[in-house]
């Protein structure tokens, strides 16, 4: 056999013991269900909500033989502190609290993307960035909805398995949606895996079965009801005939809330599992210890049981008439200081590590304004510029499609203009220094800049269309009134010199 023979033989003998995509999709989604990285956008989801898992906890003792057996009759608070709800609420407040401002010199280019960018845009940008944070990873689809308007929807993180080109995670080679419907079997209710393989060709849907809590995997079968193939949207020609298209791009945008992709609960989850452990065992203590426990001799009663209730009944118990029966108390100390101190230190590394701001620390309660505010905020300030980058390099990648979008529909180009997205941080501030120092940057930076950046502005745009408004009206009243600087005040140039 020739070096070519044998080099066709190999190669036809790898194409057939290849994986089918139906394979591969089966197999990255059983992995992608039991991963750890679902199982932390699960935690930061659940966390999110304050039922952590200090509400599954069960009070134990110690019963016969050893075994530990759940103790029903003492107290089992379930203290739960949302400390994930907090951190993640303050960040995206301080990132995105203040209207994002979108800049571009084209006017044209600037009202379309006014309009797509739009108040219902800048709430889902918000709801992504908590996503994000929550889950490491936020998913945004782009799509038409079924009356043709371009339309940007938020997918949960824990649904998408992401087939990356890049070791960088920042280019798509094709994506897996696993996602479960509620349907009805006759009077049961069941649910079905849907599937998803979202490809540069289009997108093939799957239904993995019916599935119990436990249940296996079921073999992949064609979505007969949405249909086994589609493009990535349908599109209308002149004749009213429905045609399938596709992106040039997986038409989803990941927007990642730091460069490793992980949830803030991967980093917590042990400081506010301690936390709550800590607290609630404290509140039984309380509960079920009183100040002082019984020390019996010559107890005139059956058991111990019958001296708790005699005492709670009567306040009283009868001892037996032995010389030494008596009924003492012997009083419990609780180390409250040592507790103390644990719960302070553990509440400041949850806030330590989180980068955030604890509002009932001391030093926030006491630090005066200006630089010492802006020293409290570094850690807040320092996160802030990682979902940044990352946020504006997704904004980036979405810009392609509403180009691609406004080139379809209005046949203009404007993939090279510049368009800038300024974040406009929400930070405890002393508001007079800060109009201060924007009077003092007239003529150093744009108006546009300064305006974002003033305390009472909540809408650059329309405050920039009142200030032009306003100087129109005034230069309308020196012309009407010939005040000094108008047409008739002879400060102006004539048309024509005189010789």
């Amino acid at each position: 056999m020739s070096t070519t023979e044998e080099v066709i033989r190999i190669i036809e003998t790898g194409a057939a013991s290849a994986m089918t995509d139906e394979q591969i999709i089966q197999q990255e989604i059983g992995e992608w269900l039991t991963s750890r990285e679902r199982n932390d956008m699960l935690e930061g989801e659940r966390y999110y909500r304050n039922r952590g898992d200090i509400i599954r906890r069960k009070r134990m003792t110690v019963g016969d033989g050893g075994a530990l057996v759940e103790a029903k009759n003492l107290a089992d608070n379930k203290l739960v502190h949302g400390f994930l709800r907090k951190l993640v609420d303050q960040k995206a407040g301080y990132l995105l609290g203040k209207e994002m401002s979108i800049q571009t010199k084209n006017e044209v280019y600037d009202k379309l993307l006014t309009g797509i960018f739009d108040k219902g845009f800048r709430r889902l940008l918000k709801s992504l960035l908590k996503e994000s944070i929550k889950k490491g990873k936020a998913w945004l689809h782009v799509y038409y909805d079924e009356d043709g308007n371009f339309r940007f929807k938020k997918i949960p993180s824990e649904q998408i398995i992401p087939l990356w080109k890049d070791t960088a995670h920042t280019e798509l080679d094709a994506l897996i949606r696993v996602y479960e419907v509620e349907v009805y079997q006759g009077i049961t209710k069941t649910f079905i895996k849907k599937v998803e393989f979202w490809n540069s060709s289009g997108v093939n849907r799957y239904e993995l079965g019916t599935v119990g809590i436990n249940s296996a995997i079921s073999h992949l079968t064609a979505d007969v009801e949405l249909g086994e193939t589609s493009g990535h949207f349908k599109f209308m020609d002149t004749k009213n005939n429905e045609k399938d298209m596709v992106w040039d791009r997986i038409p989803f945008i990941c927007f990642k809330y730091n460069e490793d992709e992980l949830p803030l609960i991967a980093l917590l989850k042990s400081l506010i599992d301690d936390y709550d452990r800590n607290k609630s065992d404290n509140s039984n203590n309380l509960e079920d210890l009183p100040n002082s426990v019984y020390k019996i001799k010559g107890y005139d009663g059956t058991d111990l049981g019958e001296f708790r209730r005699q005492l709670m009944l009567y306040r009283a118990v009868k001892v037996t008439a032995e010389e030494n029966a008596d009924v003492e108390t012997i009083n419990l100390e609780i180390d409250t200081e040592a507790y103390k101190l644990h719960m302070e230190m553990t509440r400041s590394d949850i806030y330590e590590f989180g980068r955030g701001i604890d509002t009932q620390a001391d030093s926030f309660a006491t630090a005066p304004s200006g630089e010492a505010l802006k020293f409290l905020y570094a850690d807040l300030d320092m996160d802030a510029n990682d979902i940044e980058n990352e946020f504006q390099a997704a904004l980036e990648q979405l810009l392609w499609f509403v180009n691609t979008h406004i080139a379809n529909t209005t046949k203009q180009d404007f993939s090279k203009e510049t368009v800038n997205f300024l974040f406009n941080r929400d930070i405890v501030i002393n508001e007079s220094q800060v109009i201060t120092d924007a009077k003092n940057s007239t003529g150093v930076i744009s108006q546009e800049t300064i305006v974002a950046n003033h305390p009472w502005v909540t809408d650059t745009k329309e405050e920039l269309a009142r200030i032009e408004a306003e100087e129109q009206a005034n230069l309308k009243k020196i012309e009407d009134y010939g005040l000094p600087g108008g047409p008739e005040s002879g400060n102006s140039k004539p048309e024509d010199d005189e010789e």
